[in-house]
């Protein structure tokens, strides 16, 4: 059984579909009802396996207890934990306000920490996995995009610390960090700011590309995989790491 985050659109939804094609029952997250529900008729009707809902605000303790209790009502046990939710505001320094650099830590770091501690005597007990979905920005800070670098360096700096306490109870806890994937809100954004570029989606998208020095942009599929692959047995040994699926594009060491 595995919980995912954003579950009913992009990279979360990506990787729910992966994991219920190896056979994974899921519970999708996400706050939008309409949207989970046709995610989960689509991945059950595609794949056999279980795939049920609770819709919420996961910014909050209360919709995060929701999940878990919905989770175990539904379940009675989790095995994976997949933190994929959350999106962070960009723009200029002096135009970011208090109320905009709470909210963005509000939904991806600290709805993350509510649920590994949440669901954390259940995975202990299962000896399960968690994997958090985090990004490119939290090893290459830019003062263009300043709250998603810090809400993803604090989120990649308690991963590994959760991952020390993974191997105290035998919990494995690994990062990925996707630079910029093709989901609908980046074509949304691409739309957007080629508008204001005086070009097409597509040639401002080949800017980005040729700018990163990448043959392309990541599919959702290409961060999916990966993180299928980290909840298998055979990538037991894998405990602690942070995995950039970037295209090559991260030109730092680490």
């Amino acid at each position: 059984v595995a919980v995912v985050t954003g579950g009913s659109k992009g990279i979360g939804r990506a990787i729910a579909q992966s994991l219920a094609e190896e056979g994974v029952h899921c519970m999708l997250a996400a706050r939008t009802a309409e949207d989970l529900t046709a995610t989960a008729a689509e991945i059950s009707g595609s794949t056999g396996v279980r795939a049920e809902i609770a819709a919420g605000d996961l910014r909050t303790e209360e919709g995060c207890r929701a999940l878990h209790e919905a989770t175990m009502n539904t379940f009675g046990r989790i095995d994976i934990l997949v933190n994929c939710a959350g999106a962070t505001k960009a723009g200029p320094f002096l135009d970011l306000d208090d109320e905009t650099w709470l909210d963005g830590f509000a939904l991806k770091f600290h709805g993350a920490v509510r649920l590994s501690r949440m669901f954390w005597p259940q995975l202990r007990e299962s000896h399960g996995t968690v994997v958090n979905i985090i990004g490119g920005l939290a090893r290459t800070p830019t003062p263009d995009v300043m709250i998603g670098g810090a809400v993803n360096a604090a989120f990649a700096n308690f991963s590994k610390a959760l991952a020390g306490q993974g191997l105290r109870d035998d919990v494995n806890v690994n990062t990925i960090h996707p630079a910029q994937t093709r989901t609908e809100r980046h074509h949304t954004l691409m739309r957007a700011r080629a508008e204001g570029a005086g070009v097409t989606a597509e040639e401002f998208e080949q800017r980005i590309i040729d700018r990163q020095g990448v043959r392309r942009l990541a599919e959702p599929e290409d961060i999916a995989n990966l993180a299928v692959f980290l909840c298998l047995p055979e990538s037991r040994h894998i405990n602690g790491t942070s995995i950039s699926v970037d295209g090559g594009g991260t030109s730092g060491l680490f």
